[in-house]
């Protein structure tokens, strides 16, 4: 009994190794960019605490046909070229009574300046806040207000309604269905796909 003891010890020690390793290689290649934690700042440099262990870089420079899948249970994005994943991003995605449609889709359009056309703020004619977060098919607009739709830069539409794109990330699933990301992971995610990329969002 011992001996199995020992055994399933050494194993989970190498095991751990093995992950710490792999770690170390990627904290130490260059060109990988890391990213803060949800709800921060993001930049291109590494945070000063090391990293951010989810949402990272690694595919510049990597040839193959790009792909992305979402898994909504890990609140989490892959990027792939080819069979190789290169990028990893933590989303916030749809919460509940919004939740973001599993299924395979592509990337129906681009746009680097995106606004939503349903979901913002009525500011008035001086472009100050008259009422915050407001959905246009459900909020009255006050009179002489005007409709500002909410930023959602690096957008990359998936389907009708829904998109990926730069956007805050609490912790959880919080968009009226879209794909939130960082501010970089997204830019990077659109620099990288084109109209015609597959995206797989999976529970």
């Amino acid at each position: 009994m011992m001996y199995f003891r020992r055994i399933a010890l050494l194993a989970a020690t190498l095991g751990l190794a093995a992950c710490g390793n792999s770690e170390k290689a990627r904290l130490a290649n260059p060109n990988t960019s890391y990213l803060p934690a949800p709800g921060s700042l993001a930049t291109t440099q590494a945070p000063a605490d090391g990293y951010d262990p989810i949402s990272y870089w690694d595919g510049d420079g990597v040839q193959g046909a790009p792909s992305v899948v979402i898994y909504l249970n890990e609140q989490r994005a892959y990027f792939y070229k080819g069979d190789q994943l290169v990028g990893v991003s933590q989303v916030s995605a749809g919460r509940e009574g919004y939740n973001t449609p599993p299924g395979s889709y592509k990337i129906m359009q681009k746009d680097r300046d995106h606004a939503s056309n349903l979901y913002g703020d009525f500011v008035d004619a001086a472009g100050n806040v008259i009422q915050k977060d407001v959905a246009v098919d459900k909020d009255p607009k006050p009179p002489g207000a005007l409709f500002k739709g909410a930023p959602m830069p690096f957008f990359m539409r998936i389907t009708g309604g829904v998109g990926m794109h730069e956007g805050y990330l609490p912790g959880y699933p919080a968009s009226h269905g879209c794909i939130r990301m960082p501010g970089k992971m997204a830019e990077i995610f659109f620099s990288n796909v084109e109209v015609g990329t597959p995206v797989t969002i999976m529970r």
